[in-house]
């Protein structure tokens, strides 16, 4: 036990010894630190320009919907020229549009067009970088530092979704809130910067353990001659396999949960079975976030090859035990523990989940399987906001109790496949 405790942080940061790395990780935190910043900037100006919290509705919308709509697109191009041009070249784009829309912001020619059409350039930027970002590290670090490599740029994403909104509140606090757009503007140009400067390693020509037939792969190489033929090939990879069925649909489950059960349900919770307020609704979330927080640092420490398919079955067990505890609690500290110990667990299995995909599916069709995550999660999001909004009308406990089932269901399912407990 204390080997194994001692070879823990080293093994976490293994993977910091390589620049290259080091210039991902400080490129994919700048990122997303400027995807919070570009959220409250657009929100923030939005509002001083109209005054509409409808016309707020339509920017927020237009810059969510060419994301969700062009992803599949931006994982095909990912793949037939190469993740670290696609972070780039979206990366400076998304500065110059940052940059353009605080200039005007400034110099008082803003008006609510240019927001609406900026927004929605923005959606379509982004939808070219986030499979990128997300399916580059194999081609930055071996297959053996996968897992730290995954828990350490975990918990810069984690850090940065925290750290963002504050930093930008504080900008346009002091200031104006078109210098914000120019931060965020500063914050693209220098992810830029650092991946330009990655150098990928050389893998040997081995394919990954336990990856997909091979009758896939090669059709991967031999398609791809149109968009539509390559997002077609990316599509069914992904639904061929069993096992990577298993792991979209318990990445699906855990976004169901993340959008309605964590921010409707726990506004809910928080005001009628709490009887708290906003401080017991911030409070619910803090302990989301800290405990995803620890288990991404825990995953990271964790040597060897754990059944990954055991534990897409526990995440989905525990949050659903998670779900239906929270539906009877009407005591906050209990909530609270509840709540710290599903983040963890989230954090915990999204290190091995994503490194399994990482380490198994061939890197010719590794954007297009990850743009299907991606896709899926989009879908998600407003599917269970508007079904816990629904639920949390007629009663918290329903609504938590509903999701309990959902994945309860996503558990058994993951269980009664042998391929899939087999999974490492």
């Amino acid at each position: 036990m204390a080997t194994a405790l001692a070879g823990a942080g080293p093994r976490l940061w293994a993977p910091a010894r390589h620049s290259s790395f080091r210039l991902l990780w400080l490129g994919q935190s700048l990122s997303l630190l400027g995807d919070r910043f570009s959220f409250i900037a657009f929100s923030w100006i939005t509002l001083s320009l109209t005054h509409s919290t409808l016309a707020l509705g339509y920017v927020l919308t237009l810059q969510a919907v060419p994301r969700a709509l062009l992803t599949l697109v931006g994982g095909s191009l990912s793949d037939k020229w190469s993740t670290r041009t696609m972070m780039m070249t979206s990366s400076w784009a998304r500065a110059a549009l940052m940059a353009a829309v605080g200039a005007a912001g400034l110099t008082g020619t803003l008006v609510l067009w240019m927001l609406c059409a900026a927004a929605a350039a923005f959606g379509v930027v982004d939808a070219l970088f986030q499979p990128a970002r997300v399916s580059i590290l194999p081609s930055v670090v071996d297959h053996d530092l996968l897992t730290p490599a995954n828990a350490l740029l975990g918990m810069g994403a984690r850090v940065s979704a925290v750290l963002g909104p504050a930093v930008a509140g504080i900008v346009v606090a002091l200031s104006q809130a078109p210098v914000a757009f120019l931060v965020d503007g500063v914050c693209f140009t220098l992810c830029g910067l650092c991946v330009a400067r990655i150098r990928p390693v050389q893998h040997s020509g081995a394919a990954p353990s336990g990856a997909a037939p091979s009758e896939a792969a090669a059709e991967t190489s031999a398609s791809g001659e149109s968009l539509a033929a390559r997002i077609r090939v990316g599509v069914r990879y992904a639904w061929e396999d069993s096992r990577l069925r298993t792991v979209l649909a318990v990445d699906t489950a855990v976004n169901f949960c993340y959008a309605g059960p964590f921010t409707v349900g726990f506004a809910a919770l928080a005001r009628s079975a709490l009887h708290g307020g906003s401080a017991t609704f911030g409070l619910l979330n803090g302990a989301l976030a800290g405990g995803a927080m620890l288990g991404t640092l825990a995953g990271g420490t964790v040597g060897g090859r754990p059944r990954v398919g055991l534990l897409l079955a526990a995440l989905a067990g525990w949050l659903a035990i998670g779900m239906g505890l929270l539906g009877l609690f009407h005591n906050t500290p209990a909530a609270v523990g509840t709540v710290l110990i599903m983040g963890f667990g989230i954090g915990f299995e999204g290190v091995f989940g994503l490194s399994w995909i990482h380490g198994n599916i061939p890197q010719s069709v590794l954007s297009r399987v990850i743009s299907v995550d991606l896709v899926l999660g989009y879908a998600a999001a407003p599917a269970s906001l508007i079904l816990c909004g629904a639920l949390a009308q007629v009663s918290t406990a329903a609504m938590f109790a509903v999701v309990a089932l959902v994945l309860m269901l996503t558990a058994l399912s993951v269980l009664a496949s042998r391929p899939v407990r087999e999974m490492q």
